[in-house]
């Protein structure tokens, strides 16, 4: 199945749910709305035509422009892009799948914006989904095990958040010269 058939399966089924596509990169992928995320994984994993049954990867994107002026620039606002890679071995096809989630929950700084899990419909998530949480500070709802996974637990911050500041001092340690 191409992605052009998989896009307009998802299309009939949800609708305006899909909010975006480009099929003319090296990996074309498909949008979808945030909320809607548990819904169209599920309807990929389950529909024998489709059959996606392996996610390799979850990834983020931190679409922000620290500087004032080049922010003003910027032709996007700030968000983070929330990116799973997905297989089907029985049929063959591969899937980006994407998503947008504002910086902060409801605006409010230093609340981290919250998506739903997908370590029900696929184990490899909840690995995946603790680095991106320790990482770029999304909060996973359902998963088990969200615990930092390569920042010590009692690290302060996302490092890979482009607004992130290094701390002068970690436990005594001095981080910078």
């Amino acid at each position: 199945m191409t992605i052009q058939e998989i896009h307009d399966r998802l299309e009939k089924k949800f609708g305006p749910k899909v909010t975006g596509r480009n099929f003319e990169v090296l990996d074309p992928w498909i949008e979808i709305q945030a909320e809607s995320l548990i819904e169209v994984a599920r309807f990929l994993r389950d529909q024998p035509d489709l059959d996606f049954d392996m996610l390799h990867c979850v990834t983020a994107v931190d679409y922000f422009q620290p500087d004032p002026k080049k922010a003003a620039q910027a032709p996007w606002q700030p968000h983070l892009e929330l990116i799973y890679h997905l297989s089907s071995f029985t049929h063959r096809h591969r899937l980006v799948l994407k998503t947008s989630l504002p910086r902060w929950q409801d605006g409010v700084e230093g609340e981290l914006p919250r998506i739903a899990s997908l370590s029900d419909l696929w184990s490899t998530a909840e690995w995946h989904e603790r680095e991106v949480f320790d990482l770029m500070g999304i909060f996973f709802t359902g998963n088990a095990d969200l615990r930092r996974i390569l920042c010590p637990q009692d690290w302060v911050g996302h490092p890979l958040r482009k607004d992130y500041q290094m701390p002068e001092e970690y436990q005594g340690i001095r981080m910078r010269d």
